[in-house]
């Protein structure tokens, strides 16, 4: 029987080998990246059967990669694996289109539960949070720059990540293989939809609300 293909994407390195033991026995690991777009392009070649994902990437968070792997191919199912106990981050993680966010410390089961849960076409999600996600869903806030960030576009949600990690328009026009005209634009884009007035107040946005 063929065994299902996962992509792994995580940044510390030694993770990612130490998960390769407990998944060889039961799947097909067709390869390990340690960046959101390296994901994506590792994605469109590979084409796994399910994607574990860290939210925590450098270049594209994984939130952010996996909102646009979904966009192209609905079929890869992902699971996050994430240090990050906050109900928000988990709640981002299935508006994104994730089938399941588990915990590193949780029991290395855990994870092999989502992951067949997500082939199965059904939701996992650690049981840490399952309620704390409910009663968040439900009381959620409506308005104010939360949903301005919902409302970017995936290039400026981009360029956001990469000002929260602290790279120039130079830097981020490199990276992103844009122009450096072209990320100022997306700047102070960003800065009208979300009403922030000046370069200090998007830096400060943008380390507080992205995940790097």
């Amino acid at each position: 029987m063929k065994k299902p293909r996962i992509l792994l994407a995580d940044d510390h390195r030694m993770v990612a080998e130490g998960l390769r033991g407990l998944l060889e026995a039961e799947y097909q690991l067709v390869g390990i990246v340690e960046d959101g777009r390296a994901l994506l392009e590792a994605a469109d070649k590979l084409v796994p059967d399910v994607v574990v994902a860290d939210v925590s990437m450098p270049l594209l968070n994984g939130i952010e990669a996996v909102r646009q792997l979904k966009k192209k191919n609905k079929e890869i199912a992902v699971v996050f694996l994430t240090m990050h106990l906050d109900v928000a981050y988990a709640a981002s993680a299935f508006e994104a289109g994730a089938s399941g966010y588990v915990l590193k410390h949780s029991a290395p089961s855990e994870l092999l539960t989502a992951i067949s849960s997500a082939l199965k076409g059904r939701t996992y999600i650690t049981p840490l949070l399952a309620g704390d996600l409910l009663n968040y869903q439900r009381n959620r806030p409506k308005g104010g720059k939360e949903d301005g960030l919902s409302s970017l576009t995936s290039r400026q949600r981009e360029v956001l990540q990469l000002i929260a990690e602290g790279l120039s328009v130079k830097e981020s026009a490199t990276v992103l293989g844009i122009s450096t005209r072209t990320v100022e634009f997306h700047k102070y884009s960003i800065m009208e939809s979300l009403g922030l007035k000046s370069s200090a107040e998007l830096m400060r946005f943008a380390v507080e609300h992205c995940i790097k």
